[in-house]
């Protein structure tokens, strides 16, 4: 008994589970539970503390008063960032160059706010509230035009982010339906080529098919098919080739991984339901970096900004794509330790 006992490995020697294992649950169920209760919780913790109090926070805008723009830096709790610009063409080019959400604009007799709806519905409600009571403070009157609207088929300006998380979705679950075919790790170069080839196929035919969805449900839309296809394409393969290169390295942990990037992490800070302004800074700070955000900036940047502020949101998706690529070949066929371990803990 006592060599016995030598051979046990820690977890083992836990009567509750060597009591489950006996009873047909093995000590890999148990922590595969486990872990799953770990990233509900995640979940939960994430979304509410990005959502629950949406705050503005330095929202970058430009009017073409001086004074006005020192009043409105000088609000409490900085919600604004002012600049000056010249005139109202200026200001509005600064909205469509997506170098300011609004502007503020100093008549003679009345005064004028500038929003774009389709940056962020949330963002331009808020501006309206601000303006409005500075512009009551000043005893000025106060209108305001929406210089870029969402069409009319998404008046609230959400169909661009479940467009991307539907994408991200199948990214992590085409990568993991793979790994369940053929295993996490591929036993070679040639067979990780391989996995990789089949998952650009799959990306292709996603941003295709979401796309032609999107459009023919969503009305109104400027007709940018071919780009927002492509930028699909290249979401899901980013978020497909780091799952699979999670997976090499630490097995059935890695699509737990996955979700806690992609979407714990990544949906909340994406700027789908409120932009980054309006989240808190961790959420505000990580929400660029990720896919999904950087899949929507890339959407709104085509669809609705004539390309610009594009370049950012597709090196950010490239580089993903990259290091999967990268990461799954170099490690095809090894086992990493991390990998060996879990493996060898859930067949004990």
């Amino acid at each position: 008994m006592t060599g016995a006992s030598h051979e046990l490995k820690p977890w083992q020697r836990w009567r509750w589970t060597r009591w489950l294992t006996d009873h047909g649950v093995s000590t890999r169920s148990v922590a595969l539970v486990i872990g799953v209760l770990l990233l509900q919780a995640s979940f939960i913790a994430s979304y509410l503390g990005a959502f629950h109090d949406p705050k503005p926070h330095e929202i970058t805008v430009v009017t073409t008063n001086e004074q006005v723009a020192q009043q409105l830096n000088a609000l409490d709790g900085d919600p604004l960032k002012a600049t000056v610009v010249a005139d109202r063409a200026a200001a509005e080019q600064k909205i469509n160059d997506q170098d300011a959400y609004g502007a503020y604009i100093v008549g003679q007799q009345s005064d004028e706010l500038l929003v774009a709806s389709a940056a962020n519905v949330a963002v331009a409600t808020t501006l309206e509230e601000i303006f409005g009571q500075v512009a009551k403070q000043n005893g000025r009157q106060l209108t305001v035009t929406d210089v870029n609207p969402l069409p009319t088929g998404d008046p609230r300006g959400l169909s661009g982010f479940y467009l991307v998380v539907g994408w991200t979705v199948g990214g992590y679950l085409v990568a993991s339906a793979l790994s369940i075919s053929l295993g996490s790790r591929p036993a070679n170069r040639r067979r990780a080529s391989v996995r990789i080839g089949a998952l650009a196929v799959y990306s292709l035919a996603s941003g295709i098919v979401g796309a032609a969805i999107s459009y023919a449900i969503v009305g109104g839309m400027p007709h940018r098919y071919v780009a927002v296809g492509a930028v699909g394409a290249l979401l899901v393969f980013g978020v497909g080739a780091v799952t699979m290169a999670l997976q090499v390295v630490s097995s059935v942990l890695g699509i737990g991984l996955a979700v806690l990037l992609f979407v714990i992490l990544g949906n909340p800070s994406a700027g789908g339901a409120y932009a980054w302004p309006l989240l808190p800074g961790f959420w505000a700070a990580i929400g660029p970096w990720l896919p999904p955000g950087a899949g929507l900036s890339a959407f709104r940047s085509i669809v609705y900004f004539e390309n610009s502020k594009l370049l950012m949101p597709l090196l950010v998706l490239a580089a993903y794509a990259v290091v999967g690529i990268i990461a799954t070949l170099l490690l095809a066929g090894r086992r990493p330790h991390m990998a060996a371990e879990i493996d060898e803990f859930g067949t004990e």
